[in-house]
């Protein structure tokens, strides 16, 4: 079974947290939601979630891909630790799926994750990376790299993540079953 990591710090977007993590499990992904620390996590817009474990434990296990919802603070907040910045190279050079959403893709260019490559963000967020070949799509990949736009747009991350992990015919299933 595969093992995806979202990881949740203070003041994410919830819509793109829940949305991942709602669809990945309804996929019948393995599905480890990870706070900074041990608090409970106070997203964008006041919705306080319960992260299944600290970022410390998650540490000591294997992934085949993370997930980084953006949100304002919370962007900010996993670009700013160092364990966030480590795991996502790690992951990059182990050739496992790396991805980001809104804001987070912010947090991929300052890695160096993203250099040459094609990427897309909440409007202005990856201004500061020229090195980054900017797309407007809802969502983009390149390679093993996948973002997104921003809550609008959660969905089709949300399907597209488990496509990539569990197949088409996976996706088309629990597609169906949203009445989308």
């Amino acid at each position: 079974m595969h093992k995806v990591l979202v990881l949740l710090a203070q003041g994410c977007e919830e819509i793109e947290a829940v949305t991942v993590i709602d669809i990945m499990r309804r996929a019948g992904v393995a599905v480890v939601s990870a706070g900074l620390n041990d608090l409970p996590v106070l997203a964008s817009r006041g919705v306080v979630l319960l992260p299944d474990t600290t970022l410390d434990l998650a540490l000591q296990q294997n992934f085949d891909m993370i997930v980084l919802p953006g949100g304002q603070p919370g962007t900010d907040n996993l670009g700013a630790d160092s364990r966030v910045i480590a795991l996502l190279r790690q992951m990059a050079q182990q050739g496992k799926y790396v991805t980001a959403i809104c804001a987070a893709p912010s947090v991929l260019a300052a890695a160096g994750l993203l250099d040459g490559r094609k990427a897309t963000c909440y409007p202005s967020c990856l201004n500061d990376f020229p090195q980054v070949r900017l797309q407007t799509d809802a969502v983009v990949e390149d390679g093993k790299l996948i973002t997104s736009r921003g809550p609008g747009t959660a969905m089709d991350f949300a399907l597209t993540l488990v496509e990539r992990l569990v197949g088409k015919a996976k996706r088309r299933e629990v597609e169906a079953k949203l009445v989308r």
